[in-house]
């Protein structure tokens, strides 16, 4: 048996090493949710925007429109939360609570 290895042995662990790293963190990755699917594990239901969007939806579902009003907010929060309104409305996801 040799007690030291070869340069190309070690660029064979070195690899493969790498590999399983490289790997790994794309697991991970993969498995971690997008900022999206974060934003519709938030509860909106307080924020006014959010019910701003959620009256919308409603009306254009039941005036069978698709989205017939753009709004564009300054805040990402506050677009986030009125898309979020806006999809549940629309898809009738949400029950009134008037």
């Amino acid at each position: 048996m040799r007690a030291r290895m070869s340069s190309r042995g070690c660029v064979w662990v070195l690899a493969i090493v790498l590999g399983i790293g490289i790997s790994g963190g794309t697991v991970l990755l993969a498995a971690s949710p997008s900022p999206q699917e974060q934003a519709h594990e938030q509860d909106y239901s307080k924020n006014r925007v959010y019910q701003q969007g959620l009256r919308e939806g409603r009306d254009d579902r039941a005036h069978n429109r698709d989205h017939s009003k753009k709004r564009h907010f300054k805040k990402d929060g506050d677009q986030r939360a009125y898309e979020t309104g806006y999809q549940a409305g629309h898809q009738g996801d949400q029950p009134d609570r008037h």
